[in-house]
């Protein structure tokens, strides 16, 4: 949409929104995903995180084809509702799907490839709606819209190849096929591999502890989850409330307040969404030796230091226009010169910071605070909490600019450093750990969040202990027996 709300095309045809009338339409997808988020939990749990994921495309197609038939911000915002149902399912199933799957020492490289992917496709479509910008009427921004199609389609016909997650199908007792795709995921294929041993009988060990405990919406908070709770959504509530999302969604509005016009504007608003791409392919490289802490708290502190500025710069130096820049009702106050180049150069570094952090981060974190009994819908629980306060900012940002003008930016700064202050207090670190280990990270005698370090795996010691076992075993013993699986679960 930051492509195209600033469009002659766009402005025209729905009558210069502005304030809550732009907010709604900004917010629209975020309230479907709220929606998508609360079912897509008890969805998952039914059919599979794979088939989760396929129904979640059949809302994108639709939400899609009443976006591109439009003919009133009422259907726009109707289309965009639908369209969020599919991001709710998807954002909180996919983290849970990759997480599942992945191995430990991978698993947060493995995630953050989604959120690189989110930015790839934000990177195409905001230049997709540049290049479609130079149509004339109405068709403009129609056509951006309908090129939403092609990603969804090709997303459905890829879906059947994809192993399904060996924890729901051992959730579910289909015991002999979860074991089979977990050695094709550990261990191309070898059952009898150590690895592949000891993580199935982790699985099995805490589901059947899980299923002795609290049953119904009591587990979420029983018996220390509710650390776990707090933790999952309020990593996604933070990364809401950053601010970064601002610059997603309104970078526009920012650079209009700098003093960019027309083209130079949205050419330097696509600069933003490369960066986005290029700082978050580089935390593919290190998540996982850095570990989630100290990215979640320095990346929270950093992002911080720029929402100060940039609110300070244009409180200082800023000039209010109440006839609103270039005629835009959501801008108000207008820099030029060197601030403006302050204002511009610290956007950048913010969407950096952020991209390099809470952006894959957040996703990461909320993903592996789960139990096995607990994730599918307790991710949703977060992606509830992420996709609230999207609404919330989506719909606040346009009449917050229009109204408190700079002081919109010093609120996100101070949030940015509550971040930190929890990210601190109440994250333990859960790099490098399985994700059945994870849990003593949260439980009740567990360390404190501050002296929890990356890796420290028992894991580790539990496929050590298995391979010592099968060097002692007689020959003469069963195989599956051996290897610690019931004859029950080869049945």
């Amino acid at each position: 949409m930051s492509a195209i709300i600033g469009t002659t095309q766009y402005i025209d045809y729905f009558n210069n929104p502005y304030g809550i009338i732009q907010g709604a339409i900004g917010s629209a997808l975020a309230a479907g995903s709220v929606v998508g988020s609360l079912f897509a939990g008890p969805l998952s749990d039914k059919i599979g995180r794979r088939d989760a994921i396929f129904i979640g495309c059949l809302f994108w197609l639709l939400g899609t084809a009443i976006q591109v038939a439009c003919n009133g911000y009422g259907m726009l915002i109707g289309g965009r509702i639908i369209n969020g149902i599919c991001v709710g399912i998807t954002s909180s199933q996919v983290p849970v799907y990759l997480a599942e799957i992945a191995k430990k020492e991978k698993r947060g490289s493995i995630i953050v490839i989604q959120q690189l992917a989110i930015e790839w496709g934000i990177l195409f479509m905001f230049f997709i709606g540049y290049g479609c910008s130079f149509i004339a009427g109405p068709a403009s921004f129609r056509t951006a819209w309908g090129c939403q199609f092609i990603p969804a389609v090709i997303l459905m016909l890829g879906i059947p190849f994809l192993p399904r997650s060996p924890r729901w199908l051992a959730k579910v007792g289909r015991t002999k096929q979860a074991i089979e795709i977990l050695a094709r995921i550990q261990a191309n294929g070898d059952i009898e591999d150590p690895l592949v041993v000891a993580e199935w009988e982790e699985i099995t060990t805490v589901l059947a502890l899980e299923r002795e405990g609290v049953k119904g919406w009591r587990k979420f908070f029983k018996n220390g989850m509710w650390r776990r709770t707090i933790a999952g959504m309020s990593v996604q509530a933070w990364q809401q409330m950053s601010g970064a999302n601002v610059m997603t969604y309104y970078v526009v509005y920012v650079f209009q307040m700098a003093g960019l016009k027309g083209n130079i504007n949205l050419i330097s608003s696509g600069v933003q969404y490369a960066l986005f791409v290029v700082f978050t392919g580089i935390v593919f490289f290190f998540i996982d030796n850095t570990g989630r802490r100290p990215l979640l708290i320095y990346g929270a502190i950093g992002m911080g230091i720029c929402q100060f500025i940039v609110g300070g710069v244009l409180g200082s130096y800023g000039t209010y226009v109440p006839k609103g820049v270039g005629g835009n009702l959501n801008v108000i106050v207008s820099v030029t010169g060197s601030p403006s180049h302050v204002v511009i150069a610290f956007s950048y570094l913010l969407i950096i910071v952020y991209a390099l952090t809470l952006a894959p981060v957040a996703w990461v974190y909320a993903a592996e605070v789960w139990s096995l009994e607990t994730r599918a819908t307790g991710m949703a629980l977060a992606a509830v909490a992420n996709w609230l306060f999207n609404f919330a900012l989506g719909l606040f940002v346009p009449p917050a600019f229009a109204t408190i003008s700079w002081k919109t930016f010093i609120i996100f700064g101070v949030l940015c450093f509550a971040a930190a202050v929890q990210a601190y207090f109440t994250y333990p670190e859960t790099a490098k750990k399985s994700l059945e280990e994870i849990e003593i990270m949260f439980s009740k005698g567990g360390p404190k969040p501050w002296k929890t370090k990356v890796g420290e795996s028992r894991l580790d010691a539990e496929i050590e202990r298995v391979r010592a076992r099968k060097l002692s075993m007689a020959t003469a013993v069963a195989p599956e027996k051996d290897l610690g699986y019931s004859e029950k679960e080869f049945a």
